[in-house]
């Protein structure tokens, strides 16, 4: 599989024509078929893109791809000899997985002549990384810090909201895109429920605890009334300044600002809309709930990703073991 010598050129990739279509279609089946979000939908074309432009350079045709060509592209990822910028182990790995479901639905739909090339090829080795959760302390700072008001027009409004969509995330355990993506109707205040849309638009009934609940009730009441004037009506919980849905960007900012109000921002990661996902899955297991129930309430399609929560907690007992055991230490 040769190579071009030159840079990749700046812009757009270039595809041609039937790769374009191609890959239009396969988005249009995850989009329609499996029910993916404009988010994953938006990762999957770009990374496409690259792969489909650097097949076009090379005047290979994507239904004819053998594995040793698939091998080559995937090593060009992470050295950037494809003209790109290089890509860590992760990224490359999320790149290979995007591909495989384009040659897998060419096979499906019997268009590939070489069959599925990506079966063959195994995906880069990732260092495991464990979830790094708060303290239940550094969750209460934090929210508190998320109630502050701050300056200038609705900060009291502003501040309820915030305060609750923290209590959210982590009374919750919801991912942001679930957080932002609740509507009024999701929430249940008398069975103290909420319904949450996760990936591929599967929904999931979680409860909702006494003092998210009371937030929820606050901004409900107080704060988004005021916010919503400014919009057209849209049923969403979370509204930003102008009174349309708040977006996933803004709600980071909003964790990221209680973080440095908080002064949170010196951990050795820096927190995340996701670290209050990790925190409610951690915590919940050190008082004592079952894998299963927090697979179920996270979401998660397979119990070894829940897993991941099991290991953090046995290696903080294991630190509390050997501080405390006479024959431990």
């Amino acid at each position: 599989m040769t190579r071009d010598s030159g840079p990749r050129p700046p812009g757009e990739p270039t595809l041609r024509p039937g790769d374009r279509r191609i890959l239009e279609q396969y988005l249009s089946h995850l989009r329609i078929e499996r029910g993916l979000s404009a988010h994953t939908i938006d990762a999957y074309r770009r990374d496409l893109e690259r792969y489909l432009a650097d097949l076009a350079r090379q005047e290979i045709d994507p239904s004819a791809v053998t594995p040793e060509q698939m091998g080559v592209w995937l090593q060009a990822l992470r050295t950037g000899a494809d003209g790109g910028s290089v890509l860590s182990a992760a990224s490359a790995a999320r790149s290979l997985a995007a591909v495989r479901g384009l040659h897998s639905f060419l096979d499906a739909e019997r268009v590939s002549t070489t069959g599925d090339p990506s079966r063959l090829i195994h995906s880069p080795t990732l260092p495991e990384r464990l979830p790094h959760p708060l303290s239940i302390e550094q969750v209460e700072a934090l929210i508190d810090a998320a109630g502050r008001p701050g300056t200038g027009r609705d900060a009291t409004e502003r501040a309820l909201r915030d305060r609750a969509l923290l209590e959210i995330l982590y009374g919750l355990g919801a991912r942001i895109s679930e957080a932002t993506g609740l509507d009024i109707d999701d929430i249940d205040p008398q069975e103290r429920a909420a319904v949450l849309r996760g990936k591929g638009d599967k929904h999931r009934a979680v409860p909702v605890g006494r003092l998210a609940l009371e937030a929820l009730q606050a901004y409900l009441t107080r704060g988004r009334p005021t916010l919503a004037r400014r919009g057209s009506g849209t049923p969403a919980v979370f509204l930003g300044s102008r009174g349309t849905r708040l977006t996933r960007q803004a709600a980071w900012q909003i964790v990221q600002h209680a973080a440095e109000v908080a002064e949170l921002t010196g951990l050795a990661e820096p927190i995340s809309p996701h670290t209050l996902r990790h925190s409610y899955a951690t915590h919940l297991l050190h008082g004592g709930a079952d894998v299963r129930s927090v697979q179920e309430l996270l979401g998660h399609a397979s119990v070894t990703t829940t897993q991941l929560y099991t290991q953090v907690t046995v290696d903080t007992l294991r630190e509390t073991h050997a501080g405390a055991h006479p024959r431990a230490r």
